[in-house]
């Protein structure tokens, strides 16, 4: 076997292919690679048919690509880690917002504490099956940008990454189709080829997030009213948290034209509903924000911003706000703004930074 040249790479195998191809690949560019799974929230209790993430079966595939591989392989159980997603999960639909658990792990977790982990197995890198990529400028500072599939890019999940752990990670599927990928699995002949997709939070069981609100907060599932934005009573519903901004199926209300949630109100346990122009909004802002380029932008700033995964950038200015708050202002007004959803800022392909998404100031 040929002596690895390149610095050690700690890898996250989720146990599917984009994962399993990102350690292949790096070990045959000639990288010191070891594999570690992270058993996060209660996968691993999913059932066998969930299409959920970290479940027993996936620890099992991923040390079986390993194998494959002839690399190191860990298992680690961050289950407790993995508690403080679950409680801001619960605490953002309490609080009648709309979580991106997602993000929030890649904040916290997998490129926090997985990067801790890398440090402690002495890697110089961390690198996941994300697709998306990380490009250099001329002075060699690193670029976070969309991944070459756009039918698969993640960049909006990871604009919440900490600039200084973004230099240390490495997305190998980044530059290739999804097909492709498939292609280099079945090519190394790693067990993986044609396993299906993750589809669901991983602590989610089969894929209905009211079973966690029903464990933990059931005092958001209690019954009350639905009210129209002028607020007459319309309806009753089961529980305010089980709805989210810009939901119009199972909303339970007989009208002429389709109403949709406009939010939920925790203090009345009400949900409010409009006809679907009621939810354009041109303006919000974000907080936490997290630039992803070598040197704060000055402000004002014009970029385009993703308000939801899947979702279309729109041109926007950038302003200074209140103390910890930016202001964004939209060219085109958007429907469906959720509060305590991830807000992408985009020049061109390159992602300039992140935030959470606030209601505007009054």
């Amino acid at each position: 076997m040929i002596a690895p040249n390149k610095p050690r790479v700690l890898v996250a195998m989720s146990g599917g292919v984009d994962s399993s191809v990102a350690a292949h690949l790096l070990k045959e560019d000639g990288y010191d690679v070891i594999g570690a799974f992270l058993r996060l929230g209660e996968g691993g209790q999913a059932a066998e048919n969930s299409k959920a993430c970290c479940t027993v079966e996936d620890a099992i595939d991923a040390r079986r690509v390993a194998d494959r591989l002839e690399i190191p392989f860990y298992s680690f159980n961050y289950s407790g880690n993995f508690k403080k997603i679950i409680d801001y999960f619960v605490d953002e639909y309490r609080d009648g917002r709309t979580p991106n658990p997602c993000a929030r792990c890649n904040q916290w977790i997998k490129f926090d504490t997985f990067h801790e982990l890398a440090r402690d197995l002495g890697a110089t890198y961390v690198a996941t099956g994300h697709y998306a990529q990380i490009e250099r400028d001329a002075d060699g500072k690193a670029r976070l940008a969309r991944g070459l599939d756009d039918s698969k890019d993640q960049s909006y999940f990871l604009a919440s990454v900490p600039y200084p752990v973004l230099e240390e990670c490495l997305f190998p599927v980044g530059g290739l189709e999804k097909n492709a990928v498939r292609e280099i699995a079945a090519a190394a002949d790693l067990p993986v080829a044609y396993k299906g997709e993750s589809q669901e939070i991983c602590f989610v069981p089969n894929d209905d997030y009211r079973l966690v609100l029903k464990k933990h907060a059931p005092e958001s599932l209690q019954p009350g009213e639905i009210v129209d934005v002028e607020g007459t009573k319309v309806g009753t519903h089961e529980g305010y948290a089980g709805f989210t901004v810009g939901q119009r199926r199972g909303v339970g209300v007989a009208a002429g034209e389709p109403r949709y949630v406009v939010r939920t109100e925790r203090e009345t346990n009400r949900v409010v509903i409009g006809p679907k122009s009621s939810l354009y909004r041109d303006r919000f802002r974000v907080s936490e924000m997290n630039w992803l380029v070598p040197e704060t932008p000055a402000l004002p700033l014009r970029c385009a911003v993703q308000i939801r995964y899947r979702g279309q950038p729109t041109d926007c200015t950038v302003t200074t706000g209140e103390p910890g708050y930016l202001d964004v202002q939209l060219d085109e007004p958007q429907f469906a703004i959720a509060q305590g959803q991830v807000a992408a800022f985009y020049d061109g392909e390159r992602v300039v930074g992140g935030g959470w998404i606030e209601p505007p100031a009054s």
